[in-house]
């Protein structure tokens, strides 16, 4: 078995090392294919190294980036709620393909209104107060918009969920978003 260094000693780890540093990092937990590489080659000896490790993984199935992308997903769906375009983007800074992303977020969402689960994000982030009062305010209103922009909503998803408690929801439909996908 072979020892790792130290960390911040700042010696690289040949292949066998790089296995074990490898298997160690998906047992704590799942990684994008492209999220491992690049933590390998912060160790590794060459690139060459990581990327044989890489493959090899492959091999064995121990990275898929279609698995991941779909459990990412649904992990996400269910535990904050997120709207498809949050988890788009997620998935997107984890290093995984575009069109791997948006199968397995597509497949997640299947049966999905995301009407109802944006009002449910609202009702959640907004559990101690009364929405209808709340958003009677426009900069509340603007507020809670954002939240739900944020929180992967389309914009016509999220006034609709609004509309429901505020006839000034239409109002939010002029907005332009800023530049960085960000309203």
């Amino acid at each position: 078995m072979a020892r790792l260094p130290a960390k911040g000693q700042g010696n690289k780890l040949d292949e066998s090392a790089l296995w074990e540093y490898a298997l160690r990092s998906l047992a704590a937990r799942a990684h994008s294919v492209a999220e491992l590489r690049r933590k390998l080659r912060r160790r590794a000896v060459s690139h060459r190294a990581a990327d044989n490790i890489i493959t090899k993984l492959e091999g064995y199935g121990y990275v898929d980036d279609r698995r991941y992308a779909e459990t990412f997903a649904a992990a996400r769906l269910d535990n904050q709620g997120f709207g498809k375009i949050r988890i788009l983007r997620d998935l997107r800074k984890k290093g995984v393909p575009r069109a791997v992303a948006e199968q397995a977020v597509s497949r997640v969402f299947e049966d999905i209104d995301e009407a109802e689960l944006a009002d449910a994000f609202l009702k959640r982030k907004y559990r101690k107060v009364s929405l209808a009062a709340l958003l009677t305010e426009p900069r509340n209103l603007a507020s809670a918009y954002r939240r739900l922009r944020y929180g992967g909503f389309a914009p016509g998803v999220a006034i609709e969920a609004l509309k429901r408690y505020s006839g000034r929801a239409e109002e939010l439909e002029g907005l332009e978003e800023e530049p960085g996908g960000k309203p």
